[in-house]
């Protein structure tokens, strides 16, 4: 498994609440969550690595 990195983030009470609500319906954590989001835009912006790529896409959901 790679190393994660911590990092402090502050958001939005509002933007905070729709991840909450939204990884509660993908039945994830919220931090599984912000990773999925950011992880689906980098790789839609063109800027993930294959090697970086999930092997299952199946979380697209």
């Amino acid at each position: 498994m790679a190393k994660r990195k911590q990092y402090p983030l502050r958001v939005d009470s509002e933007i905070w609440e729709a991840i909450e609500r939204w990884a509660a319906d993908d039945l994830r954590s919220v931090n599984a969550q912000v990773e999925f989001i950011l992880r689906k835009s980098l790789k839609d912006a063109g800027r993930l690595g294959k090697r970086d790529a999930p092997a299952d896409e199946s979380d697209e959901g």
